[in-house]
């Protein structure tokens, strides 16, 4: 039985498909709505290539490490954007990761996944630790102080806002589900939107492993 952290009483927030999309729609911006229009691409995921935004980060792991994109040079890089309290859609996506990182077979170590906390009052490193070995030990969780993610989240078109509970501590995180990935040079690539299947994100970290790597 999986040892995933599960909030007791939290509410439970089903993402409306409407919403779904246009934040997907959001985050992918208008460089990728137009390279859709283009020729077709051979990546499952919407291809954001030469996008102006989602350039980079320096953020501490929770491990207490200081990460940048340069760390995971070589590797296909994974992001997403969500805090442990999630009831359905971070959960969700991570397990997406996880069985994406497992059909890579005997390239799974070129995948490295991050999560960036969305809820950095709750999700502490000692809490993000655990979270991230229910998934994979692999995983990495990235935190910033709470003063700079509105910053963050803005430099990767991700949207978030905080909802309220029936009481101080039981607030939830409305916000984008979609993933980054970066290729083993460190330029950010494609656009995963929620529900993207792991065998859909596999097939892309192989196409982008198979590419070289560049100075």
């Amino acid at each position: 039985m999986s040892s995933r952290p599960q909030p007791p009483h939290y509410p439970r927030l089903r993402p409306h498909p409407r919403r779904t999309l246009l934040r997907a729609l959001l985050a992918v911006g208008a460089g990728g709505l137009l390279a859709a229009c283009g020729p077709r691409s051979p990546f499952a995921g919407i291809d954001i290539s030469g996008a102006s935004y989602a350039q980079g980060f320096d953020l501490t792991d929770h491990n207490g490490v200081r990460r940048t994109l340069a760390d995971f040079r070589g590797q296909v890089v994974a992001m997403f954007f969500g805090f442990v309290h999630c009831p359905d859609v971070c959960p969700t996506s991570m397990g997406n990761l996880a069985h994406a990182r497992r059909l890579l077979g005997a390239q799974a170590e070129r995948l490295q996944v991050l999560f960036v906390s969305l809820d950095p009052a709750r999700d502490t490193p000692e809490i993000m630790r655990a979270y991230m070995a229910a998934f994979d030990p692999s995983f990495l969780a990235l935190y910033a102080p709470e003063a700079e993610l509105p910053a963050l989240a803005r430099a990767f078109r991700v949207y978030y806002k905080r909802v309220e509970g029936s009481t101080p501590g039981s607030y939830t995180i409305d916000h984008s589900a979609g993933k980054f990935l970066f290729d083993p040079s460190g330029r950010v690539r494609l656009h995963h939107a929620f529900g993207s299947s792991a065998q859909a994100i596999a097939a892309d970290v192989k196409l982008l492993l198979a590419e070289p790597v560049r100075s």
